[in-house]
């Protein structure tokens, strides 16, 4: 079972290492746009996760762990962008991309479980 302050500190390494793949990415304008696009929905993931540990309700919480969600399947997009028009080699990317579904896998399962919550 991973905790709150494991999964903070994950997805805080999981943006920093987005900012340097995103210092790596070419000085072309569509490898530029892409790497914004998953450069904002990394950071955001774990900005959005940070304030789901200190929200005021449960509703709050799953909320903000909806956002998380989003932003992750958003993110895991871009790096699959990335991928398949070869502005990286799809081997490059194959780690951060795994700690991405593994994070996506996590937070889509603390949703469901918050959701249940709710409801009860």
């Amino acid at each position: 079972m991973v905790n709150a302050e494991e999964l903070k500190r994950r997805t805080k390494e999981f943006a920093l290492r987005v900012i340097n793949l995103f210092r790596a990415l070419p000085n072309t304008v569509e490898a530029q746009i892409i790497g914004q696009q998953l450069l904002r929905s990394s950071t955001s993931l774990a900005a959005n996760y940070r304030a789901a540990c200190v929200s005021r309700s449960r509703k709050e919480f799953l909320a903000k762990l909806s956002i998380v969600v989003e932003e992750a399947d958003e993110a895991l997009f871009w790096l699959e962008i990335l991928g398949e028009v070869a502005i990286l080699p799809k081997e490059k990317l194959r780690l951060i991309s795994n700690e991405l579904q593994e994070l996506l896998f996590i937070f889509s399962a603390s949703r469901k479980t918050a959701k249940n919550n709710l409801s009860q």
